[in-house]
């Protein structure tokens, strides 16, 4: 059985004030929760107050980006070597980075090889735009995305704690109060997801890996889409940001 697993991507919102506000009215009803894997992701500048807030619990902490390289001249970026010090996750390829960073299934790749190699679990985002969508050319979109962004992984051989997760993350659905169906959803999950991670790694990872959806997830939804078979959780945008919001989400995963 796969563990449920809910993160909070709080992109860039949250000085570091208002962040160990937030945690600070996370923390009592998220730990109330068991069964349930427990993530926040906060902006870099937050990372080292929010460790030391979580330190105790049974929240883990991710980051939203990396570089690939452990050190060297590259102004502005944060290697997953000062990043392993922190937190215990990192989002990878979400749209915002591909949307308006440039990044790439090649660049994907690199940064979950450099996560892998340095004990983080990546988060790898894959989804389809809306011009794509409605082209029906999903299938194509996220099979891509999955194979050239996984290329070349080695996931040992543990086949039930896979150090890697998937979020499915359809981009029309994003910020836009457009959730996709909980059914859509789990069919591209079941018949793309899967079935591009069989290709990699074989059956028994394809089915111990994780899967999450994000888009638009709110409390109201959210047990929906926990439902179905092959959804084990959900990366979280706007919600994450409200701790009521959030903790109702956490809560609606529980098996």
């Amino acid at each position: 059985m796969r563990t449920p697993f809910v993160a909070g991507n709080w992109k860039m919102y949250k000085t570091v004030a208002e962040a160990r506000h937030l945690i600070s009215e996370l923390v009592p009803g998220l730990q109330s929760i068991a069964g349930v894997q427990k993530v926040i992701c906060p902006p870099f500048t937050d990372l080292l107050a929010a460790a030391a807030l979580l330190e105790g619990t049974d929240i883990g902490l991710g980051a939203q980006n990396l570089f690939w390289e452990p050190s060297g001249a590259y102004t502005g970026e944060i290697s997953p070597l000062m990043l392993a010090e922190l937190c215990q996750y990192v989002i990878i390829g979400h749209s915002e980075r591909r949307q308006y960073f440039g990044e790439t299934d090649e660049t994907v790749n690199r940064k979950v090889q450099a996560a892998l190699s340095h004990g983080l679990t990546p988060i790898v985002c894959v989804g389809e735009t809306l011009e794509e969508y409605e082209a029906n050319v999903t299938a194509d979109v996220v099979s891509r995305q999955i194979h050239e962004g996984l290329a070349g992984l080695s996931l040992g051989e543990d086949q039930v704690n896979m150090p890697l997760i998937i979020a499915y993350e359809p981009v029309w659905a994003i910020g836009t109060g457009r959730a996709a169906t909980a059914d859509g959803a789990n069919a591209v999950v079941a018949d793309i997801i899967r079935t591009a991670l069989a290709d990699l790694f074989g059956d028994e990872a394809a089915q111990a890996i994780r899967v999450l959806y994000g888009g638009s997830v709110k409390p109201e939804n959210a047990r929906e889409f926990f439902q179905q078979p092959d959804i084990d959780g959900a990366l979280v945008g706007g919600a994450s940001l409200k701790a009521d919001q959030f903790i109702a989400i956490v809560q609606a995963a529980v098996p």
